[in-house]
């Protein structure tokens, strides 16, 4: 792939009502992008007993080491080195943008996107690389994409941090990259992919697990579950615009989701009131129990089927004809590169 893939970039697209900010970006056409969701403020509010203030560094440390990521893109990217008409040229120097039909988020060349560790198809599976289902996940198409990302993950990712600890948080994070880039891979084959909201739509989906998992400690929990699953079918459904990675969106939220039943579990509402002398209850309630079994088991069998199809080279929509329209829906305004 030549820088061409991302060469015919359009103007960012801005949604109505919620406007939550781009999301993962495919840079196999003209650049366009989806939201990554914003945490409800009021979420966590509501937990009624057990409340923990964690002291949060994970998400900071991981926002630092975004930007840090990025300036090393940029300034390996030179753009004036190659003669090119570069945005803030003056300003910037070597660190200047692509010129904006070439990358309309402000950012590198799809070159050296593809070298400091995008997403690419044939060099996962062909190339021995499977090392960028993770890298990946710490690029960023443009500043316009990491901004939002990062603004996005202060949002949501403090709030879980503050709740239950670095260790649990980043290792959601971490992982529910991982499985939307393994989703994704699984999918697409043409251009490159980079983005950290595979990983931000995972916390989400722990979110939403959390809530349920943990349902007899929360207050309002009926809004509050409306607020999540209206927030997360918007962002997911935006998704459908072309040029747009939804499949690592769906992926991530879809292992996020798993891994909240088996990492963010509390014990239920009372627990530790029981009088002196009565029989203990429980920590944990039997629905806690069988929803954590459930989602290990999915989780083992999700990502080892998923690896083994990716490894094989096998191409995930010969095995589902339909599964091309949850990343792009073609219309009368736009055509999809499937």
């Amino acid at each position: 792939m030549s820088n061409a893939d991302v060469e015919a970039g359009g103007q960012a697209r801005e949604t109505m009502g919620i406007k939550p900010p781009p999301g993962r970006y495919n840079t196999s056409g003209n650049g366009q992008y989806a939201p990554v969701p914003l945490a409800p403020s009021y979420y966590y509010d509501q937990a009624a007993v057990q409340e923990q203030h964690h002291r949060t560094w994970v998400v900071p440390l991981v926002v630092v080491a975004n930007v840090v990521m990025f300036l090393v893109v940029m300034y390996y990217n030179n753009c004036p080195a190659h003669g090119r008409d570069c945005v803030a040229r003056r300003f910037l120097r070597r660190f200047s943008f692509q010129p904006l039909k070439e990358n309309p988020l402000l950012g590198p060349s799809a070159t050296t996107l593809r070298n400091y560790g995008a997403l690419d198809w044939n060099k996962v599976v062909h190339g021995n690389q499977a090392w960028r289902l993770e890298t990946s996940t710490w690029l960023h198409a443009g500043l316009i994409h990491l901004l939002a990302n990062m603004i996005s993950l202060i949002f949501i990712g403090i709030r879980l941090e503050q709740q239950f600890g670095f260790w649990k948080v980043g290792l959601v994070y971490l992982v529910s990259g991982f499985g939307g880039s393994t989703l994704s891979v699984l999918f697409i084959r043409k251009g490159i992919s980079v983005g950290a909201s595979g990983a931000l739509f995972g916390l989400l989906g722990a979110m939403l697990s959390e809530l349920i998992t943990n349902w007899t400690i929360y207050t309002n929990r009926f809004a509050a579950m409306a607020n999540l699953i209206i927030i997360a079918a918007i962002n997911l459904a935006l998704g459908i615009l072309p040029h747009v990675d939804n499949f690592a969106h769906i992926g991530g939220f879809v292992t996020g989701f798993l891994l909240g039943f088996v990492l963010l579990i509390q014990p239920q509402f009372g627990w530790l009131e029981q009088p002196f002398g009565a029989k203990t209850k429980s920590k944990y309630s039997a629905c806690q129990i069988v929803l954590l079994v459930v989602a290990v088991v999915l989780l083992i069998a999700g990502f080892a089927i998923g690896l083994a199809m990716v490894f094989k080279g096998e191409d995930g929509n010969d095995h589902c004809s339909w599964c091309h329209y949850l990343t792009c829906v073609p219309t009368s305004s736009w055509k999809c590169d499937n």
